[in-house]
């Protein structure tokens, strides 16, 4: 298999959302010479003229088929919602080219990342579990990555050469992954504790006795600011939290351990979502108020 020690000259995106085109954005001019891009948006009317925009704003080549977006790619990044992430692998993996790197960077459960290791490998194609720590705004293609896998030496090479921040995990696929999945069932576990814990209290006319004693009891937390924050996450970026807690509770789950607590917190953030509410101020008691309204 060809070794690719320094940037590669071609990049496809599967799929181009948050993620995809802020890593693309990032990179600015020390982009690849062509980086190609395929969204299963553009296969709905709908959403196909929007993905299409997006494309052109990006500047990017956006194709309407995974064969024509991956045609002689060196390095594949698949940055999906969790849900699809075997999906895409399995749609993919017949037009990946000879020892293409596949950086696996969506939020799924090991076994999940594992079945799409498989088919990658199967195909030829080299597979990385990649896990992104951080929201990808305001940091782009800085945002902190942790790599794991037989291949992510390789990998890491690439994403240097890329200006990205990488550290390592291990040779085991999935445990990059553990780690960002085991992480969420604090942080997103903690924004489903804040919704379920002040928007009852707004409803019970309590709010400012509950905070009061909170500030009280953790003085070190701006439960307001911390609070009106983890309210605007859920609004915004609900349906794509739900989808990386339920592979949250697989990942537990696989462990032995149930899962209970990140599957009630794929059910607020899905309920949220849900909604379609414009959050608003950064304000906690008039987003709670938004929230309330709509239920």
């Amino acid at each position: 298999m060809t070794e690719f020690s320094n940037r590669p000259a071609c990049v496809a995106f599967v799929g181009f959302g948050e993620a995809g085109a802020a890593f693309h954005t990032g990179w600015d001019d020390g982009r690849p010479d062509l980086v190609r891009a395929y969204d299963i948006k553009t296969d709905a009317t709908p959403t196909r003229a929007a993905m299409h925009a997006r494309y052109s704003q990006a500047g990017i080549d956006g194709r309407d088929n995974l064969r024509e977006a991956m045609t002689g790619a060196q390095a594949v990044f698949c940055t999906v919602t969790a849900d699809q992430a075997l999906i895409a692998a399995q749609a993919a993996a017949p037009h990946l080219a000879p020892g293409a790197l596949w950086f696996d960077c969506n939020s799924c459960a090991p076994g999940t990342k594992r079945q799409a290791a498989e088919v990658i490998e199967a195909a030829g194609g080299r597979y990385v579990d990649v896990a992104v720590m951080s929201p990808v705004h305001p940091k782009l293609h800085h945002a902190p990555l942790l790599v794991s896998g037989p291949h992510a030496d390789a990998g890491m090479a690439v994403l240097f050469s890329l200006d990205m921040r990488p550290e390592p995990a291990g040779e085991e696929v999935g445990r990059a992954s553990s780690i960002k999945m085991l992480r969420s069932v604090m942080v997103k576990g903690m924004e489903a504790l804040t919704a379920e814990c002040f928007l009852a209290a707004y409803r019970a006319g309590v709010a400012e006795e509950v905070i009061g004693s909170l500030e009280a009891s953790d003085p070190d937390i701006a439960w307001r600011r911390r609070g009106a924050y983890n309210l605007e996450r859920m609004m915004v970026h609900g349906a794509r939290r739900a989808a990386e807690m339920q592979e949250v509770a697989r990942t537990v789950e696989e462990l032995g351990l149930g899962g209970r607590m990140a599957a009630a917190t794929a059910r607020w953030e899905v309920l949220i979502a849900g909604l379609q509410a414009d959050p608003g101020e950064d304000d906690l008691r008039t987003r709670a108020e938004t929230i309330l309204s709509r239920l």
